[in-house]
């Protein structure tokens, strides 16, 4: 059992910099073909280099893939690395993907500047699910989100009773769906404000549709699988999808127990601009299925506070001492990634689930 434990833990890691050695070497030691794309002008926590890193596993020329996608909400990347780390190391899992013809993509660090500074937003505090989004159109407004900003990040922190009672009163004359609605679904107006959507595609979102786009020639079934953290039970998985038109062949592959977003029996309201369309944008002529694998942390309550805490960090920071800095900044990590050995044997469990789902479910479709 020893082991087994030492395996586990390690895998994770404690920093981005760590989480992204730790990444290169395992692809290196497996022959994984590897691109890194640096985001420039920005550094990590420690002065590092910040990079979306890509390992590609087996087949060369595969007519199907596996996208596994870690650090699109920043720490909960220490997550989303942990579980890839594992994949690249295991051997077992590479000997059926050659036999199945299929390649294993993963993604690492979709947010790294998020994933090195412990904050669930990019460098320009955009919420990168919520800007998969056409710039080139019209956006589409959320009237109500300007009642709730100051709610969310008042210039007191902790909330004051005056706060915590505003809210009580907007949800008693609105609803709690209308009030989360409001909150989460994603926002243009507020740059400073949480889940804001932005203004044009991040650095991210290019450089993925980028990555994906360069095989889209070959592919003829892609399955996709963004790992989460930070709603649910702890340590559980569930397998959401917000993406209507590829809800059937999802559920083909991963049961029917996966969520939609849409039809509003998952663990959040709907939302705007995930990016769960781009494997279907990026791979034009394929069948395509995607799910966000979301585990859970701590109760929403406190995730949700300690997001606030980071975004009133932002907002009011420039006067704060660096110890209360670094106290919202262990919470928000502490949100999106639980230390200890059995969370971490639980998420590799279900992430090595999902991938060998996906694996055998491509097969029966081809």
């Amino acid at each position: 059992m020893k082991n087994v434990t030492d395996y586990v833990t390690g895998c994770f890691s404690e920093t981005y910099a760590e989480a992204r050695e730790k990444f290169l070497a395992a692809a290196k030691e497996c022959c994984a073909r590897v691109e890194s794309r640096v985001l420039e002008g920005y550094r990590g926590a420690q002065g590092e280099e910040l990079a979306m890193d890509v390992a590609r596993v087996s087949s060369q020329g595969a007519s199907s893939a596996i996208v596994v996608i870690s650090g699109t909400h920043g720490p909960e990347g220490f997550c989303g690395s942990g579980a890839q780390v594992s994949m690249l190391r295991d051997t077992e899992l590479h000997t059926r993907l050659r036999e199945l013809g299929t390649e294993l993509v993963l993604i690492h660090a979709n947010n790294p500047y998020g994933f090195s500074n412990l904050q669930r937003t990019n460098e320009h505090n955009v919420d990168l699910n919520r800007n998969n989004l056409d710039f080139s159109r019209p956006l589409q407004p959320n009237p109500r989100y300007k009642d709730v900003h100051d709610l969310q990040i008042p210039r007191e922190w902790p909330p004051s009773a005056e706060t915590r009672n505003r809210i009580a009163e907007y949800i008693r004359q609105h609803g709690e769906l209308a009030y989360r609605s409001a909150v989460v679904q994603g926002q243009h107006t507020h740059p400073d404000g949480v889940f804001y959507a932005g203004t044009e595609t991040s650095w991210s979102l290019r450089n993925l549709h980028q990555v994906l786009s360069s095989q889209s020639e070959r592919v003829r079934i892609a399955a996709w699988i963004d790992i989460h953290t930070g709603l649910g039970p702890s340590g559980y998985a569930e397998k959401q999808s917000s993406f209507s038109e590829n809800l059937p062949l999802t559920r083909k592959i991963w049961g029917e127990d996966v969520f939609s977003l849409e039809e509003n029996n998952a663990n959040s309201p709907p939302i705007r601009g995930t990016i769960m369309s781009i494997v279907s944008r990026a791979f034009p002529g394929a069948q395509t299925a995607s799910i966000a694998l979301e585990f859970g942390t701590l109760p929403w309550n406190v995730v949700s506070d300690n997001l606030r805490a980071d975004h009133w960090r932002h907002r009011y920071g420039a006067s704060l001492q660096p110890s209360l800095i670094e106290e919202i900044k262990k919470n928000v990590k502490d949100a999106f990634y639980v230390d200890s050995d059995l969370w971490r044997g639980m998420v590799l469990g279900q992430c090595r689930a999902a991938v060998m789902q996906a694996m055998y479910g491509i097969r029966a479709l081809s």
